[in-house]
């Protein structure tokens, strides 16, 4: 049964934000060959036709009786293609390719969703407001930044994909650097404003809200993330076979799975090559590392130090020396190219001293882009939390002690989530994100 309210419909930068995100996830499906759309290149994930399928079927669920007084078109599908996999769960999936439907199927499913929605959407006079009490604006915010979400996270399924499966993309020349040098930065005591105010007006996922303010005693931060060159001598120096570095638990992950080297390092006979998402190539010394939170943890505690806390990490970007907090590292310039790598503008790392521009108030580089950054914070509600009604799981699910906060964001997070109170998180034994770190001392 639809219940809506009269509101003002949906304006029309929002309506192209819309379609640009289709547009994105719909270039990245064709990086996959035809015939290695039913492969599952990671084992916890589903199968790459699930993802075709499920961006149109989550913003029809979410729209379409909600917002929009529609009619059901393939409820078959709607249910199919509705929810994800936790990347580490109880087991991994058994289903065959034979299982899922046909291509042309599914593509005609997201043909004729789309359409309905749109056309819906175009006819509004006055558009509406769900009967959980969200303006449709909210709601179409949503379905963009999940489609975003899905975008990168996509591209951590087909990094994985065998090469020969993918079709080569034009990319940018990859920038160089000199040499990074190795440094910390000190911040000293002060307070970490986190979280977003719902008297603010801006749109936020439920788990950022609500702002609240922490006081951080005094550390030191790296002013880099942690470079593959250092990594290197992190299992140089025997650090995947030294037990006192690793907890039980991630001991016994990695010895399981045999685990001696960050899935996106190859072993090439006395060097290492990286697995970028079209070829292989020598390590890039200087390209931040992609690990596990386990795996960064496990480093921090060879380096002497530990990984930083959330408020910790926001203090590093956004506080000053006066007392005020900046909307982004460097300021409040929007994101461009000069500042990071983010927003789809590469596939693969830059340098992690490329972005001399991007430093914090306290000289810390490189905190919005060229991959995200684990912290040693478990990922929990904060006070006031509140499950959007019409995505209870979208936070709520994850508040299981098992999930760590990361911020930053990748090459490939779009422009609208690096605000400062976004909030990502992963289970720390999952290998496959665009995630590094960097450390501190107390």
């Amino acid at each position: 049964m639809c219940a809506t309210q009269t509101v003002a419909p949906a304006s029309p930068e929002l309506m192209q934000r819309l379609f640009a995100a289709r547009d994105r996830t719909d270039a990245l499906f064709q990086v996959v060959r035809p015939d290695s759309l039913y492969e599952r290149p990671i084992p916890e994930r589903h199968r790459i036709i699930f993802y075709i399928g499920h961006l149109e079927a989550f913003d029809w669920n979410l729209l379409h009786e909600r917002a929009l007084c529609l009619k059901t078109l393939h409820p078959e599908f709607d249910r199919l293609f509705a929810f994800g996999i936790d990347p580490v769960g109880s087991g991994l999936p058994s289903d065959q390719p034979q299982d899922w439907p046909p291509l042309d199927q599914v593509r005609a499913y997201v043909a004729h969703t789309r359409a309905a929605l749109d056309d819906r959407l175009a006819s509004l006079e006055s558009a509406s407001q769900s009967g959980d009490g969200f303006p449709l604006t909210a709601l179409l915010n949503v379905a963009i930044e999940h489609r975003l979400m899905h975008a990168e996270t996509l591209a951590y399924m087909l990094h994985q994909l065998p090469l020969d499966r993918k079709i080569p993309q034009p990319a940018p020349p990859r920038p160089t650097a000199a040499p990074v040098i190795d440094q910390m930065r000190n911040i000293p005591a002060g307070e970490a404003t986190l979280g977003l105010s719902r008297s603010a007006g801006a749109f936020g996922w439920d788990n950022e809200y609500e702002s609240h303010t922490v006081h951080v005693p005094a550390f030191a931060i790296d002013r880099y993330k942690v470079t593959n060159r250092q990594y290197l001598d992190f299992i140089s120096a025997g650090g995947y076979h030294t037990r006192s570095l690793w907890s039980d638990d991630d001991w016994n992950w990695k010895t399981a799975r045999a685990i001696s080297h960050p899935a996106f390092w190859k072993p090439a006979g006395d060097h290492w090559l990286c697995r970028t998402m079209f070829e292989e190539i020598p390590l890039r010394l200087e390209w931040p590392v992609y690990v596990s939170q386990a795996e960064a943890q496990a480093y921090a505690r060879w380096a002497g130090k530990s990984l930083p806390t959330e408020a910790e990490w926001h203090r590093a970007a956004f506080a000053t020396a006066n007392g005020t907090e900046r909307a982004l590292p460097w300021g409040s310039a929007p994101p461009s190219p000069n500042l990071g790598n983010f927003d789809f503008t590469a596939w693969d790392p830059a340098p992690v001293n490329a972005f001399p521009e991007s430093q914090s108030a306290f000289g810390v580089e490189d905190m919005m882009g060229n991959g995200w950054e684990w912290t040693s914070t478990r990922f929990a509600p904060f006070l006031g939390f509140q499950p959007f009604p019409f995505y209870r799981g979208y936070s709520a699910d994850f508040f299981d002690g098992k999930h760590f906060v990361m911020k930053g964001g990748s090459a490939l997070t779009a422009a609208c989530m690096l605000r400062r109170t976004f909030r990502n998180w992963f289970q720390a034994h999952y290998q496959y994100v665009y995630a590094g770190f960097r450390c501190v001392s107390r």
